[in-house]
């Protein structure tokens, strides 16, 4: 919701009351870059009172550790988020968070500053992972190692009595070799989120992987789906990795698709855009990456349950009674890996779910 088009009081646009009732940690910054307000929650995160932030300069109240990292984003006049930041906080030690930092409408020079401490709620539908779960990540990988091994040997010792089985316990060696494929399966998937390398992205035309990933849903999980597609036909390459793209893509009308099964006048759509404003802080650790290419799967489904769509994006969290939960944890990881964002939106009035992603442009070397 955009913020309305008080008048200025006292010097002070009147966001000022707003910021003061926001359940997130926020910041009022002047063209001069210094804080003009704060509310209780940034009182408590920075251990700073109210009358020693106020009047400070953001800068030196919000250091941020890496010295690679250009300070004058705190002057920015674009809409800019940076995530996985480490950042002295006030008195504090370094703390690792997420900082939103939007103009006002009302005056582009005047700044409000979100800081999301890892473990608060992330609207933009980021997903970052703490150190136990790093840690948690890296157990797992080791267990689906361990467990793959003896399930090859449970898997061949089924199909060696198979041969031999009679007609009343054939179908007890195919369920044993049906289930190990399955859980082989399910470990495979969640092996994706161990991986620490990064994707080799480069710029691709976005559309030929979006028609490639539409053709493989209509010939298998979309089958008598109709999908539309809405594309704006001058959009630059993206900077992607063309694989990880149509894996995500395939996910998510997936997702769609399942959705709308059983609506009345179901209806899937894919739908490009440029988009202008936002940017990211650059996975280089310098400068800002603007996320110009945006791509929209849209279905006219229910909608999410609110009461799951704060943690969407987080590992075997689903609605669906056959679901594993992995779908959407995995396109979370592999846009972050691209340097990009994803976001779920519903749109009540048009009664419509809206998968979003945001993709900065291809980068030529």
């Amino acid at each position: 919701m955009a913020i309305p088009n008080f008048p200025a009081k006292g010097g002070i646009p009147a966001a000022a009351e707003l910021i003061s009732a926001h359940p997130i940690a926020t910041l009022l910054i002047d063209p001069n870059g210094r804080i003009v307000s704060a509310n209780a929650r940034a009182e408590s995160l920075l251990n700073m009172a109210r009358s020693a932030l106020v009047g400070s300069v953001v800068g030196r109240v919000l250091r941020i550790a890496d010295p690679r990292m250009d300070t004058a984003i705190w002057m920015t006049d674009k809409p800019l988020s940076a995530y996985d930041i480490q950042v002295h906080a006030g008195r504090n030690e370094a703390v690792e968070m997420d900082i939103l930092i939007h103009p006002l409408l009302e005056d582009e020079r005047w700044r409000i500053v979100a800081l999301h401490v890892h473990g608060q709620t992330q609207s933009l539908g980021m997903r970052r992972a703490s150190m136990g779960a790093r840690s948690a990540t890296g157990a797992a990988a080791m267990l689906a190692h361990e467990i793959k091994n003896p399930l090859s040997g449970i898997r061949g010792a089924a199909q060696l009595l198979e041969g031999d089985a009679g007609e009343s316990t054939r179908p007890l060696t195919k369920l044993i070799i049906d289930e190990v494929d399955r859980i082989a399966a399910l470990i495979d998937r969640m092996q994706s989120f161990t991986s620490n390398q990064p994707l080799e992205c480069r710029p691709e035309n976005i559309y030929p992987l979006l028609d490639r990933a539409v053709e493989i849903a209509s010939a298998g999980f979309a089958r008598g789906c109709e999908i539309t597609r809405t594309y704006d036909p001058s959009l630059p390459f993206a900077q992607i990795n063309g694989d990880a793209f149509v894996q995500i893509m395939l996910n998510l009308v997936k997702n769609a698709v399942e959705a709308v099964d059983g609506v009345e006048d179901a209806t899937v759509q894919v739908a490009t855009a440029y988009r202008h404003g936002l940017s990211v802080l650059s996975t280089k650790g310098k400068g800002t990456s603007p996320l110009q290419i945006e791509i929209q799967v849209i279905d006219n489904g229910p909608g999410v349950p609110e009461n799951i769509r704060d943690v969407l994006f987080n590992p075997f969290i689903s609605n669906k009674r056959s679901g594993q939960g992995l779908g959407l944890a995995l396109v979370d990881k592999l846009v972050r890996d691209m340097n990009g964002l994803v976001q779920y939106e519903r749109d009540q009035a048009a009664g419509r779910s809206i998968f979003r992603l945001l993709l900065p442009m291809g980068v030529q070397s």
